[in-house]
């Protein structure tokens, strides 16, 4: 069985398997809906039933109160449909946006590559085609005999979409990177569906862009940055990097070709922790873009990925040195753990 599914203010009417969420239906079919924990304990994805039935399904009271339910919202990310319905959803306009529909795609490993001491390089064959995808998305790719998809971005850039780039970091306990570690290897075949996520850059604004990573964080800024040199980019380009020693720096010898082809292109490698070895810049990525700029970030655009410590550092830095809301953007990946913390109370996106 399906229903209708029309979403205000964009007036599209849509079909929705029964079962299937407002957002997975909605994504699939181009629309995007603001959404960031899909566990229904954030809230970020609610919406209002303006008329038909919803079943709200695993909803946290604490993201959903219940006055809320009673007043017509609910969370597209969980809520199914139980009738033909229509909702409004607040819908940022953004003009640099691309809207591409979500799809489900097989894959064959063709190639591993140990990055660094935690992080797994895997290249994708598509077998299904390429993937029309925005830099700065990424997949949630399926490890066998792992329960639930787990999210990563994209490295490549969208010109390469036969075959896509993730960074794998290991994460102590996860069993879905431990397995990805132990047993990929090339000819593996897996599944994914994407692309997901609405951090991509907005050209039109055209200012300088700061691009801040820790660790595997590169991989979205990598993805963006190839992609905005590939297309001509001659706006100020500088991207920070930071790991806890120069090991951790993967893919150097790329930003620094990209350095020298590109005079717009600047690359700053960071190193925390201690490392006798290292000559180039020390301390966190926060500290290395305060000395960098003398503390003051006017007239910069800035692209957070990395771990949460970073990017609160991060973020702290750059307000304190008068960039805002409106110019700072991040993609977080969160799990049901911290999911309820995926919105601050003060800001939209932050």
């Amino acid at each position: 069985m399906t229903y209708q599914l029309c979403v205000e203010p964009l007036g599209e009417t849509i079909e929705v398997e029964e079962g299937q969420t407002i957002l997975d239906a909605c994504l699939r079919a181009g629309v995007y809906l603001p959404h960031a924990c899909g566990h229904g304990l954030c809230g970020t994805c609610k919406i209002d039933v303006l008329e038909g039935e919803v079943e709200h399904r695993d909803a946290s009271s604490f993201a959903l109160m219940d006055f809320e339910r009673d007043e017509g919202k609910t969370l597209a990310c969980v809520a199914t449909l139980a009738a033909d319905t229509v909702i409004e959803a607040d819908l940022d306009d953004e003009p640099d946006a691309e809207h591409h529909p979500v799809r489900d795609y097989h894959a064959t490993v063709a190639r591993v590559e140990r990055l660094a001491g935690d992080i797994l390089g895997l290249w994708l064959a598509l077998d299904d085609g390429p993937l029309a995808f925005q830099a700065g998305q990424y997949v949630m790719l399926e490890v066998p005999g792992i329960a639930g998809p787990r999210a990563f971005s994209i490295a490549s850039p969208p010109s390469q979409a036969g075959e896509i780039e993730l960074h794998i970091r290991l994460v102590p306990g996860g069993k879905a990177t431990g397995w990805l570690h132990e047993n990929a290897r090339e000819g593996l075949k897996l599944k994914f569906a994407g692309p997901y996520g609405r951090f991509h850059v907005r050209r039109s604004a055209n200012l300088s862009k700061l691009f801040l990573a820790g660790g595997s964080g590169l991989s979205s800024p990598q993805s963006m940055i190839l992609d905005l040199l590939e297309k001509g980019e001659t706006g100020p380009i500088l991207l920070v990097h930071g790991a806890r020693d120069a090991a951790g720096l993967y893919h150097a010898d790329i930003f620094r070709a990209l350095e020298e082809a590109h005079a717009n292109f600047a690359y700053l490698p960071v190193v925390s922790g201690e490392d006798a070895s290292w000559q180039g810049a020390r301390g966190f990525v926060h500290e290395a873009i305060e000395r960098r700029f003398g503390g003051r970030f006017d007239g910069q655009q800035a692209y957070l990925c990395g771990p949460p410590p970073m990017i609160d550092a991060c973020i702290t830095t750059l307000m304190r040195g008068r960039l805002f809301e409106r110019q700072i953007f991040h993609e977080k990946f969160l799990t049901p753990a911290d999911a309820a913390q995926a919105r601050s109370p003060l800001f939209k996106r932050i």
